[in-house]
This record gives C-alpha cells, structure tokens and sequence, in this order.
C-alpha cells in the first residue's frame, strides 16, 4: 500500500499583491483600506504574489525549507520568499 501525502493550502491575504503588512499580525489590504488579519482567508480581490512556494522551480523540503532547482547549485529558499526580482520565478 502507497500512502501518499496531500498538501491543502489556503491562500493568505499575506500571499496577496493587495496586502502590506503593519506588524506580524496584522496588515492594510490596499484596494478595500481595510485592517486584515495576516492568516486570514483571502478576499475576492486576491492578486497572487510571486512566492518560492508558487514557483515551479521550488522544491520543498523539510523543516520549512526547500531547494531552488533553477539554480545550478540549487541553493537554499523558504517559501514564503518574495519573488518579485526573480528571473527565474516560475508559477507552478
């Protein structure tokens, strides 16, 4: 028997476009002006912001941490690294 391990995400207002932070907790949502919380379930107006975990060149790994199987040497990345600057960002 194959047991396999299925991964269900939500997606975060922090995962948004439209989300700038305030604290840790908290953050301003730019389009509606509104205090959010940082984990709460995105709204209607999401706009997926260039992640590690979004990439397709992300692989995860254990303990938070992944790999980048863009690069050569495949170094090192969180998921929740912004990759806006990436060239080699990919979405999955």
């Amino acid at each position: 028997m194959i047991e396999e391990k299925t991964v269900v995400q939500v997606l975060q207002h922090s995962d948004c476009r439209n989300f700038c932070s305030m604290d840790v907790a908290k953050g301003i949502c730019r389009r509606t002006q509104d205090v959010v919380l940082i984990d709460a379930e995105a709204c209607s107006s999401y706009a997926q912001l260039p992640k590690c975990k979004f990439c397709a060149n992300f692989a995860a790994g254990e303990e938070g941490l992944g790999t980048c199987l863009a690069e050569a040497n495949q170094p090192w990345a969180y998921p929740e690294m912004i990759a806006v600057t990436c060239e080699m960002y990919k979405p999955a």
